[in-house]
């Protein structure tokens, strides 16, 4: 419940987010994973089409998720407000038309693995260009933050404050962008679209292990993060914690992984493919494993990234304490950050892998961290 009454009616503890959603009508759906093709959704009068509210346990206070299924031939109504979010196509074709203040327009064109911010308060519409199959699309937004700081609805969705600002160059609603070389773990992709993340080249970044690479994206100029990860083929990451609100989404592959929070000898295992996402609570160690015989690419969203760190904690585990620092993700514990390197994890974890590994029938290539089996 989000609302309180006391004596009198007196409202207090009130979540203004949750009596929003669910003056909504549409369904809320909460887990620590979750399977996003298996969500019913139900009219949603606001949008025009069917949607989900989406509630990960680990997500914190500031962000949610919601799942927008655009019927065959069918568009949402017109749309803007005063949150961010971030939106990836789970399937389906289609489009996005974006307007602007004076009256500027931008449209492009989506299909499965795409990824697209709108910039903040502009109008869109989104369009499903199959007359047969559904369009499915997830979007991760800092709604819970904007409606919990003003709870005010009509500000959030009928202001017409023009952020123009954020709009960005032109090619950037075409699946162009410019790469910011930053340092390894930290270098960025700026645009408003990615048409494939399937396909979007990646960076190495050694110290997360095993040969994995990454991109962090800049998308709208928004304070809404996200990235890009790839585990190669028979491998898996170090395990590591940060805050609240990531939302983990596998692109391509198979795997799972884990989550405990320090002291805890019990692990949660959550199994993952394309749709499935997780987060990870607050301060909770979690560890990426792929367990067949190819690679594993997956998306991570949130609130604040490295433009825009939100919090002091978020700035620490992306960009480091200081100017030049490494992350505390990518820093071991041993020297104050938040990564177990693969000498200190939990030798129970290696060898669990192994197993899941030969009942796939895939091979392992850890040789060079782990060069006697256990």
């Amino acid at each position: 419940m989000s609302e309180n009454n006391g004596r009198n009616g007196v409202r207090y503890g009130i979540d203004p987010y949750l009596e929003w959603v669910n003056k909504e009508g549409i369904p809320v759906v909460e887990d620590y994973g979750i399977d996003l093709f298996q969500v019913q959704t139900a009219d949603w009068p606001r949008l025009g089409v069917k949607g989900a509210a989406l509630h990960l346990k680990g997500r914190g206070d500031f962000c949610n998720m919601f799942l927008i299924e655009v019927g065959p031939g069918a568009s949402s109504s017109p749309q803007r407000h005063l949150y961010e979010e971030v939106i990836y196509v789970l399937e389906g074709r289609g489009s996005t038309q974006i307007e602007f203040a004076e009256g500027q327009k931008h449209s492009f064109e989506w299909g499965p693995r795409s990824l697209f911010a709108i910039p903040l308060n502009a109008k869109y519409r989104l369009f499903n260009a199959s007359g047969r199959e559904r369009a499915l699309l997830v979007s991760t937004t800092d709604l819970p933050l904007v409606m919990n700081t003003f709870h005010h609805e009509k500000f959030i969705f009928e202001n017409d404050f023009d952020f123009s600002d954020r709009v960005g160059k032109s090619e950037y609603f075409t699946g162009q962008g410019d790469l910011i070389a930053v340092r390894p773990g930290n270098h960025m992709w700026e645009t408003n679209f990615v048409p494939d993340l399937a396909k979007i080249e990646l960076k190495a970044w050694g110290d997360r292990g095993a040969g994995g690479s990454n991109i962090m994206f800049v998308l709208a100029d928004g304070t809404m993060h996200a990235h890009i990860s790839e585990m190669p083929t028979g491998t898996y990451k170090k395990a590591h914690r940060h805050g609240p609100s990531f939302h983990v989404m596998c692109v391509f592959g198979s795997g799972h992984s884990l989550l405990w929070y320090e002291g805890e000898q019990d692990f949660l295992r959550i199994d993952w493919k394309h749709g499935v996402v997780f987060t990870p609570s607050d301060r909770q160690f979690h560890q990426h494993f792929t367990t067949s015989n190819s690679p594993a690419r997956y998306l991570a969203t949130a609130v604040g990234g490295s433009r825009y760190p939100f919090t002091q904690a978020q700035r620490r585990a992306l960009l480091g304490a200081k100017p030049g620092e490494k992350g505390a993700v990518s820093t071991s514990i041993k020297e104050g950050g938040d990564q177990i390197e693969y000498e200190d994890q939990d030798p129970r974890i290696h060898k669990m892998w192994l197993e899941e590994l030969k009942k796939n029938g895939a091979t392992p290539r850890m040789e060079k961290f782990f060069p006697a089996v256990p």
